[in-house]
């Protein structure tokens, strides 16, 4: 480490250096940022927040392989139980976007069913331990509101650094936050 260190700290006295550890320095936080896929791409599409997010949480395109988002926005009309239309300009916009930044890592690979995030194989891992009727509370309301338990859910952080106990839960129930 000392190594590497004292490497960086050659390169930093020379122009040219300061330069290639700038560099360098960005790329290492664009590629740990997009690490595990989930977050919000850096450039949100204004007509995805105005739509999408305006009746749920703007979930990250990258929680979802390509095929699932291509079948949700054929199907706006009948979205889990609305109709959720919009105009034909619109469902390509979004569709596009969502392609271009749909999950394509491993844990996101496979199709969930109905296509519901909250129905994957990676979500029902990371949420075993919730009891279901914490899913219940007034707080919560469904797995689906991110935003109840993860402070950081706009920008794609669900992290534990992310986390918070929402209002209403038993000593019992709490002990989820506690592992």
């Amino acid at each position: 480490m000392n190594t590497l260190l004292q490497a960086i700290q050659r390169a930093m006295r020379r122009p040219l250096g300061q330069a290639t550890v700038c560099i360098l320095g960005l790329g290492l936080n664009l590629s740990s940022a997009y690490a595990d896929g989930i977050r919000m791409p850096a450039k949100v599409l204004p007509s995805y927040t105005a739509e999408c997010a305006a009746c749920h949480t703007a979930y990250p395109p990258g929680m979802l392989p390509a095929k699932s988002w291509q079948r949700i926005m054929k199907g706006l009309d009948r979205h889990y139980g609305s109709d959720a239309s919009i105009d034909a300009k619109t469902v390509a916009e979004i569709g596009q976007w969502l392609q271009t930044h749909a999950g394509t890592y491993k844990r996101v690979a496979e199709e969930p069913p109905q296509d519901r995030l909250t129905k994957s194989a990676w979500f029902e891992r990371k949420h075993h331990k919730i009891e279901p009727a914490v899913w219940q509370l007034p707080s919560v309301k469904s797995a689906a509101n991110c935003a109840a338990c993860h402070t950081g859910t706009e920008q794609g952080l669900f992290d534990d650094d992310h986390l918070k106990r929402p209002a209403g839960l038993s000593v019992r129930q709490s002990r989820a936050w506690n592992d």
